[in-house]
């Protein structure tokens, strides 16, 4: 059976409808960072999809062809993430679309190693034709969040976020965005398949305990 992240750490890709404290351990993405509206046609953010998914099908697909990677095994793609922000704004501002920074990414296991991206790049090239330069991997340890199930449309979320943000209050958290920490959006659903009132949409907000004036 092929190893399903969503399955094997329910943790972390199954919340409910209502905010929750993590704690996310250290994991490994293939990643691509871009600006701009993701709703826009032809526009970067769906550009860097196309690269994204044709590595990580390339890489999960290995296992038919010549070459052997070290310590392989198969796996379920994981489902598309994303990490936002935007300049001089803290958390994300859902009415200027086209001043978005993100950081797309798919989640790899522990076997896919810079020399097994670049294999997959070379691999992909020769068969899509694309230039796959862009695309890193990277690891990241967001320490603690909290998160919530989104349900319906993307544009619906600020909803959704003030629920997050009654909760961090009431819990004497508060934000801790950096340039390590974002907004971080995970997509259960395919947009192009899923009514808009069935979208799952998992959000993470990056926290810290928050300090006492005392302190």
């Amino acid at each position: 059976m092929a190893y399903d992240f969503k399955k094997e750490e329910k943790q972390f890709y199954r919340p409910g409808k209502k905010p929750e404290l993590i704690d996310i351990p250290q994991m490994q993405y293939l990643a691509v960072q871009g600006q701009g509206d993701p709703n826009q046609e032809g526009g970067e953010y769906k550009q860097d999809l196309q690269l994204l998914y044709s590595l990580a099908y390339t890489i999960k697909m290995s296992k038919k062809g010549s070459h052997q990677i070290k310590d392989y095994f198969d796996f379920v793609v994981p489902p598309l993430e994303g990490f936002w922000w935007q300049d001089s704004v803290e958390g994300i501002d859902y009415a200027h679309k086209k001043r978005f920074n993100f950081i797309s990414c798919i989640r790899m296991p522990e076997f896919v190693t810079d020399e097994v991206l670049a294999w997959a790049k070379k691999e992909s090239a020769i068969k899509k034709g694309l230039d796959f330069s862009s695309v890193k991997l990277i690891t990241l340890t967001e320490g603690k969040c909290v998160q919530i199930m989104h349900h319906g449309s993307y544009d619906d979320e600020p909803a959704t976020i003030a629920k997050m943000h009654q909760f961090i209050a009431k819990n004497d958290l508060e934000l801790d965005f950096s340039d390590q920490h974002r907004h971080h959006e995970i997509y259960l659903s395919n947009p192009q398949r899923t009514k808009l009132e069935n979208l799952k949409t998992i959000i993470r907000l990056p926290v810290k305990e928050k300090k006492m004036k005392n302190d």
